[in-house]
């Protein structure tokens, strides 16, 4: 998509008579990775590793993300975390195809860049982030508490709204959802088969931060990323280093602590409103143009995707 110009879904936070509003545009694969007119073979995919600039921001060791990219002379131009999604989920696939949608999984890594590039990207604004945040967050006693949380987090949610609708122009790509397409729940490749959908730190936040500030009896999932968040921008407004894995390991709230959230496929197809996902920008035998000859029957047959393009190219041939 980068070699051929083709645009990928961009998945961005607007605001609307100071309404927080999640919109689809387009955005080239120049400034996903932030490479000005750098060609493929100018740049350097380095995978699973650690996004050296955020590290500034951390007295402890920074987790890795799936994809860090840099050009050949070692700079470093932007951090994503990859998902490989099929559309449609199970559950979604009995409903009209206008209405598919695809699942994601999101790691505590994910959240913790999230909330790392929203602050790298406005860092200059300190004094004032730290005024939004301090009357919601300097009350709070225990972080890990499960009933004082619950009961704050009303007002950490409108602070982070606050803070959304004030910052939201400096959102950037952190989520890069690479789509494969079924024909429903068949392992057979759609004539339309394979696009992008990028999420902006902005958008990817309101995965979770939405129904945050209901109320509830013990911190869920979300309520536990949202809080998160707001600590560490509060935390980084104030002294410009937190420790990182301090914050994602104290406030486990009795969860997991490597997976943060799930986005079913309805939930997901709620926030990618594009009619695109109809119709993939991809062709299923761009898959030629990818794998050399001979590799697909290399390919593990217990993999789903692997599956797909297994069973899809015999039976092409």
């Amino acid at each position: 998509m980068l070699d051929n110009g083709i645009k990928a879904i961009y998945i961005t936070l607007s605001a609307e008579n100071d309404r927080l509003i999640v919109r689809p545009q387009e955005i080239s694969l120049n400034e996903v990775f932030n490479c000005g007119d750098k060609k493929p073979q100018d740049l350097y995919f380095s995978f699973e590793s650690v996004y050296a600039p955020y590290q500034q921001y951390s007295f402890d060791p920074i987790d890795g993300i799936d994809l860090v990219v840099k050009d050949t002379e070692g700079n470093y131009l932007s951090p994503l975390e990859v998902k490989l999604t099929v559309i449609p989920t199970s559950q979604t696939s009995v409903l009209p195809e206008e209405k598919w949608g695809s699942e994601i999984v999101v790691r505590s890594a994910t959240t913790s860049y999230c909330a790392l590039g929203m602050f790298d990207s406005i860092k200059e604004h300190s004094r004032e982030i730290r005024e939004i945040f301090e009357e919601a967050c300097s009350s709070i006693q225990m972080w890990d508490n499960d009933y004082e949380m619950t009961h704050k987090m009303p007002a950490l949610c409108q602070a982070i709204d606050n803070f959304q609708l004030k910052y939201y122009t400096n959102q950037k790509p952190l989520l890069m959802q690479t789509l494969w397409k079924t024909q429903g729940q068949s392992p057979i490749l759609a004539e339309q088969a394979f696009d992008i959908v990028i999420w902006s730190d902005y958008a990817f936040s309101r995965l979770f931060l939405d129904n945050s500030a209901l109320p509830a009896e013990t911190m869920r999932r979300g309520m536990r990323a949202s809080a998160r968040l707001a600590r560490c921008l509060w935390e980084l407004s104030k002294s410009g280093k937190i420790r990182v894995v301090d914050i994602y390991r104290q406030m486990a709230f009795g969860n997991q602590t490597d997976k943060e959230f799930a986005v079913g496929g309805s939930l997901w197809r709620k926030y990618v409103t594009t009619d695109r996902i109809q119709n993939l920008a991809l062709n299923k035998n761009v898959v030629n143009q990818i794998i050399e000859p001979g590799y697909i029957d290399r390919l593990m047959p217990e993999r789903r995707f692997d599956q797909t393009l297994y069973f899809t190219m015999r039976n092409n041939n």
